[in-house]
């Protein structure tokens, strides 16, 4: 049964009780009798400020700002309309023009409907998340209108009358009421015009019901050809699929139909089929694979028939083909702009398409070919085809358009045309767009979206939704890494910026013990405490003291910023803070994941001014054992704010004798310890490329690039974090089992190490074990060639590759094994130490707080469900910041280096049978060196040299000019390092070339 606001309605003079009853056969055999009541009303607002009779039905007692009239008695008038139009678009509207309605100064004065919402919600999750954004923007002027609840808009679905009739038919009668409604609310306001009520729509049968029905209503093409800047506007729309039916009724089918959901279900329960995530190569975009828990490699998936529309990031159902189809991995690098450079973006207009022209077939067979021997790469492994998509991971694609694809006559008209963008992303394959500025576009860095990818179409389509600026400038090249990555870099809405302290940066700690804001905290302001950074850093998230006890033992505490007193759950900011998940640090800019007023003052730790924490205190013993450890929130003042560099300084520095120095040697000694105790449990030394890029002061632009150095001070924060993370997981998860957030990492199955440990064997005799992490860090750590420093580091990156991600989880969702952390050899792990800057660590804090009873824990982290879902997004927000962070520092390496030419040592990383990979350590880069770019002279470009690939000994034969040459694998090689802009991507990539 349900109803709405059932204690006003009950008492409104013009409430009405619709009553509907069905019968449910239940599993027992028995029928359940339903009945289903709905409260309609005439008290439901048409939020049009030109009507006082809306507003004087609702009791003054219900009026909010919340309430205030939304469409505006003014609303934009058109040639079509000159008296002005509010706007009522129906589901298909909204989903094939989202981007338009997003579009700052486009439409306004929008009635969505609930009918229409629920619809979309329905369809579409995340365009569902986006339509309630729009009605949350006081600018935009979305009004939600409920009119299943309003009694003269409330319609019953007719016996035999499909759900879609049902809901088109909602949205004529609410156009007619609106209409007649406002009609006669301008009656008594005689200088007033009356709007026109105008419904949007691309569904054919509804705009014909609806002029049957005498109600204004355009379909969405011929609507934005009405406004200004229309061609622009137009190329937002997506083609609907009626649209497309029509022109393409006799195309060729080239892919083969996907099989229905419930097949699919049926053959992934029987076995028969499989379900995983597929991923294209970033080699060979004729190539992907699907990790299944019912195989111990990845299923390979090779050719556009197999691969059969999915795009990289898809959920998909695979069928396994049989053995005598199975295929080896590529061992060549093949990438979609040297083989279909000359595509038609035009579909049919020259000749039929074919799914697989003949240079793919050629490029495919020999690349598989010219793979042969005992290595792990050249077995066929298990080879499957795609039979449907469970779930498209399409999104918005940043690129520029294929130069080669634009008429020439179209650089001076504006006639439209189907252009294809070139996407930053490799995996992604080419997408079919219609437009009006393919002229205007070219040069560009530009926005699109994927409409659909039909049978008939070797491409999918899509469509286009704003230009981000010419190639190569920052503004541009920034932005389009933010959005390929999804990091959400809006500026906080007003809604957020409203939950911050009313006083601003004049906020302190209440002077008085007396005030609530001591309730429950320790007053540590007498503790030496101290912060130690990278330079530069204003978010301090942490801060450490230690000290000696009488007995002999220490007192080392971890003061972490208390964001959690600032950011209350479930409030405007901390709903954005989940949402955002994480701040994201690029080279010249952080995205923060707070407001800066709390992220880099109240909240941070700066010195000499006292500020809210959360204190972990332990007594360790002289062996770095914890003896005890206590939880507190506290309040304390941090003396000083050292950089990693200038905090070895001091601690090295023996003349420099007084207690804060005293306790940051202490906190060196003590860590040396711990980090032993972790290497000796079989904790992993990995390492990863690590360089950071000087900027010139005055133009912010890059001016060098420099390895990091890491020093000891830098393991001595990173061993007391680790402490602190390990200690508050054990104390949150005996609190909550069930739902404390905690963060795993899996060991890696066996096999991820078979080719690196195949390549140690072959290339370096050398043995790699991976029974257990212990086992893999005393294998790593032998892995030294005496010749070559380096080479140790270059199998740490390559180990770190073969790992699993680390991953936060909810306790309830995993048994207690399988929360262990195989890097860190922990058995138990949560984020704690960085809350101004992770999500996840407010929430472990809101736990703790709970854990220690400072105050009780919200109903949202009491739920298994929703803090599964938070772990979910915070993930992904997660991977996003990481490769969001690294895309920013290859723009500005490229950017740095841009017109120099530099001679640098580099390693082979990895062979392919027309080039191999180069990671050059100075620079933290890796660049492909491909045959074909050894070539000397202009005559013979594009022509490979003759070579030899051998893949069981990881080497590759060339022979150039009468001369020999063979590049084995973790061989140094010298590199000259140039730039150019990549054709196929848009981006300033590094170019080496074998010296």
């Amino acid at each position: 049964m349900t109803s709405l606001k059932r204690t006003y309605a009950s008492t409104a003079p013009s409430t009405t009780l619709s009553s509907k009853t069905y019968l449910r056969t239940l599993k027992s055999g028995k029928v359940q009798k339903i009945v289903r009541e709905v409260y309609l009303r005439q008290d439901i607002a048409c939020s049009s400020q030109l009507c006082t009779a809306c507003l004087n039905l609702v009791p003054a007692s219900f009026h909010k700002k919340a309430d205030a009239p939304v469409l505006s008695a003014t609303p934009a008038a058109t040639k079509a309309f000159p008296n002005g139009h509010y706007l009522i678009p129906d589901t298909n509207a909204f989903l094939s023009a989202m981007d338009l309605f997003e579009s700052e100064g486009t439409v306004q004065d929008i009635i969505v409907l609930q009918t229409v919402l629920e619809e979309v919600k329905n369809r579409s999750l995340p365009l569902y998340h986006r339509l309630i954004a729009l009605t949350k923007n006081e600018g935009k002027r979305f009004y939600v209108f409920f009119n299943d609840f309003r009694l003269e808009t409330y319609i019953q679905r007719d016996a035999g009358e499909t759900i879609n009739d049902r809901n088109d038919r909602a949205v004529r009668k609410s156009c007619t009421w609106y209409a007649e409604h406002l009609q006669q609310a301008v009656r008594s306001r005689k200088s007033a015009r009356c709007p026109t009520i105008v419904m949007l729509s691309d569904d054919r049968a509804n705009l014909r019901k609806a002029k049957d029905e005498g109600i204004q209503a355009l379909g969405l093409e011929a609507y934005v050809a009405g406004l200004p800047d229309a061609d622009k506007l137009m190329d937002m729309v997506a083609s609907s699929r009626e649209n497309r039916a029509v022109k393409d009724s006799k195309a060729q089918m080239l892919y083969p139909n996907y099989m229905t959901m419930s097949a699919m279900l049926t053959g992934v329960k029987a076995g028969t089929l499989h379900q995983g995530i597929f991923h294209v190569s970033p080699y060979n975009y004729l190539e992907g694979s699907v990790h299944v828990p019912a195989f111990d490699k990845a299923l390979i998936v090779q050719g556009r028939e197999n691969s059969n529309r999915a795009v990289s990031g898809d959920i998909v159902v695979i069928e396994v083909l049989p053995k005598d189809q199975w295929k080896a991995p590529s061992s060549k690098v093949i990438e979609e702009e040297d083989v279909n450079r000359n595509d038609n973006a035009e579909n049919g207009d020259d000749e039929q398409e074919a799914v697989v022209t003949e240079k793919e077939r050629r490029a495919l067979q020999d690349a598989v070919k010219k793979v042969h021997g005992r290595s792990a790469e050249g077995q066929p492994q298990a080879t499957a085809r795609i039979v449907g998509v469970i779930k498209r991971n399409w999104r918005q694609y940043v690129g520029h358009i294929d130069k080669d694809s634009v008429r020439s006559q179209a650089k001076e008209t504006r006639s439209q045309q189907t252009v294809f963008l070139i996407p930053m992303d490799k995996r992604v394959p080419k997408i079919r767009v219609r437009t009006r500025q393919a002229a205007d576009l070219l040069g560009k860095r530009v926005l699109v979206t994927i409409d659909s990818w039909d049978r008939e179409s070797r491409y999918p389509v899509g469509h286009f939704i704003r230009s981000l600026g010419e190639l190569e400038t920052k503004g541009a090249e920034t932005e389009a890494l933010l959005l390929e990555w999804d990091v959400q870099y809006r500026p906080f809405p007003k809604t957020v910026l409203d939950c911050l302290p009313a006083e601003g940066h004049s906020w302190t700690v209440p002077a008085s013990l007396d005030d609530p804001g001591w309730n429950g905290r320790k007053d540590l302001r007498d503790l030496l405490v101290c912060s130690i950074d990278p330079p530069g850093c204003v978010d301090i998230d942490d801060a450490l003291h230690a000290r000696p006890l009488p007995n002999g033992n220490f007192e080392v505490g971890v003061h972490i910023a208390d964001v959690s007193h600032f950011v209350k759950p479930n409030n405007a900011m901390d709903k954005e803070a989940s949402l955002r998940g994480t701040t994201v640090y690029l080279v010249d800019k952080r995205i923060d994941m707070l407001p800066m007023l709390l992220g880099t003052d109240l909240c941070s730790l700066k010195p000499y001014v006292e500020r809210y924490a959360f204190s972990v205190l332990w007594e360790l013993d002289t062996s770095a054992n914890i003896v005890h450890t206590t939880f507190t929130k506290s309040v304390i003042r941090s003396r000083e704010a050292f950089s990693y560099e200038r905090a070895q300084l001091r601690i090295d520095d023996k003349s420099q004798q007084d207690e804060l120095t005293v306790g940051m040697r202490t906190l060196m000694q003590l860590s040396k310890k711990l980090r032993a105790k972790r290497m000796a449990a079989g904790a992993l030394n990995l390492a990863s490329p690590e360089v950071r890029v000087e900027m010139e002061s005055e133009t912010s632009d890059p001016a060098d690039v420099k390895t990091k150095q890491l020093l000891d001070t830098n393991q001595l924060v990173e061993e007391f974090m680790l402490l602190a993370n390990i200690s508050v997981a054990a104390k949150n998860y005996e609190a909550f089992p069930q739902t404390a957030l905690l963060r795993r990492h899996a060991a890696p199955p066996k096999n991820n190490f078979e080719e690196l440990s195949n390549q140690l064997k072959v290339r370096k005799s050398m043995d790699l074990h991976t029974d257990s992490s212990k086992a893999l860090a005393d294998s790593l750590d032998h892995c030294i060639d005496p010749q070559e420093p380096f080479f140790n580091t270059l199998i740490r990156i390559l180990a770190t590759r073969c790992m699993m991600s680390a991953e936060y989880f909810c306790a309830g969702a995993q048994a207690y094994p399988e929360y262990r952390h195989y890097g860190l050899a922990s058995e138990i792990y949560t984020h704690f130490t960085s809350p101004i800057r992770r999500y996840s660590d407010l929430e472990a804090h809101r736990q703790l707080a709970a854990a220690i009873d400072y105050e009780p824990l919200d109903a949202s982290l009491q739920s298994k469900a929703k803090s599964e879902a938070v772990c979910k997004n915070l993930n992904v927000r997660h991977r996003n910041a990481q490769m969001a962070g690294r895309a920013s520092v290859e723009y500005y390496v490229g950017q740095a280096l841009k017109g120099r030419r530099l001679e640098e040592e580099g390693f082979v990383m990895r062979i392919f049978s027309n080039g191999f990979v180069v990671f050059v350590p100075k620079f933290g880069i890796e660049g492909l060196i491909r045959l074909r770019d050894m070539v000397v002279g202009q005559e013979q470009a594009g022509r490979e040299p003759e070579s030899v690939y051998d893949g069981e000994s990881y080497t590759l034969e060339i022979e150039e000019q009468g001369r020999k040459r063979t590049v084995a694998l973790f061989e140094k090689v010298q590199v000259r390092i140039s730039d150019e802009a990549e054709e196929s991507t848009g981006k300033r990539k590094i170019r080496l070339q074998l010296v």
